[in-house]
């Protein structure tokens, strides 16, 4: 089982995009399971929160549900628990690294590079552009998806 954890600044919006547009990508796959997705936050700030209203609306759109999902913070633990730990921004991954110091196996990566744009998730938090997210994340998670399938 292939095991991919989202991971954005409170996991209220780019992260749990990712999270839930990869489930449905896997399932329209019909790999299901074969597959464990989540996501968490490098800050503590939104923990125990819902997915943010306009980043559940871009989910909802889609036919896709975040239901029940709250905001969780990474742990040390999940280094030792996942395959992929893929950052949505380079500020992530520099936040990332007081949580998780040491990437001996290379899981740790953003999810851009997986694409021929590797650049950052656009963060709709400041922007307000859910619209650019939702494109940044799909192109990087069907990126993702090829370069695991190989």
């Amino acid at each position: 089982m292939t095991k991919i954890l989202f991971i954005c600044h409170g996991n209220i919006c780019r992260s749990p995009m990712a999270e839930f547009i990869m489930k449905d990508l896997v399932d329209k796959n019909g790999v299901a399971d074969k597959f464990y997705i989540a996501s968490a936050a490098t800050s503590r700030e939104e923990i125990g929160n819902p997915v943010y209203p306009p980043a559940r609306r871009v989910l909802e759109k889609r036919g896709i549900t975040c239901k029940g999902k709250t905001a969780v913070q990474v742990t040390p633990d999940d280094y030792k628990k996942y395959d992929y730990i893929v950052c949505m921004d380079r500020n992530n991954l520099r936040n990332i690294k007081y949580i998780i110091p040491s990437d001996p196996q290379n899981k740790i990566s953003l999810l851009m590079d997986f694409t021929g744009n590797p650049t950052d998730v656009a963060d709709p938090w400041y922007t307000g552009d859910f619209a650019a997210t939702e494109r940044d994340v799909d192109e990087g998670c069907k990126a993702l998806f090829d370069a695991i399938s190989k």
